[in-house]
């Protein structure tokens, strides 16, 4: 059986974000950030042209999610205990006693519960997803993500299409 796959890690796919999460007993991160570096990779059968996915397509639209990540809070709208409100000017947060107010075009606000490094990779995947279901005689069956943030950490997220 033959498998095959397209990766993409290179020096464009870096991006610089602020974030914090929640931890285990309540507790909440201080506000921080990471220079993180993207890797993907599509798997899936080769087209009529030969080839798993177009490269310049895949890494036009990393380019583009990266590029809405760089230089951004990066807030989840999913999370249980964390409040975010969205005005035309500003975004106010709170979890528990804690308050901040950020600019609202320095802010991302993500369909997510967590920004962890996990849950991004999985935006990320989704969202490569979705761009390359656009693209003609492409059938990736699944992308892999991984989402360095520096010190050697990284997180890994893998999504089947079907």
């Amino acid at each position: 059986m033959e498998s095959f796959c397209v990766r993409i890690s290179s020096d464009e796919l870096v991006f610089s974000a602020g974030h914090f999460i929640t931890l285990d007993g309540g507790v909440c991160e201080r506000l921080h950030g990471h220079d993180y570096r993207l890797a993907a990779e599509v798997h899936g059968p080769l087209n009529e042209q030969h080839y798993v996915v177009d490269f310049v397509a895949m890494r036009d639209s990393l380019r583009a999610i990266v590029g809405e990540l760089d230089h951004r809070v990066l807030l989840p709208t999913g999370h249980p205990s964390i409040r975010v409100n969205s005005g035309e000017e500003e975004v106010e947060v709170r979890f528990a006693e804690r308050r901040w107010v950020f600019p609202r075009s320095e802010c991302l606000l993500l369909p997510i519960a967590s920004t962890t490094s996990e849950l991004l990779a999985q935006y990320i995947g989704k969202r490569l997803l979705g761009d390359l279901a656009s693209i003609d005689n492409s059938q990736p069956e699944s992308v892999r993500i991984e989402l360095h943030e520096g010190g050697g950490y990284a997180a890994v997220c893998e999504l089947s299409v079907r």
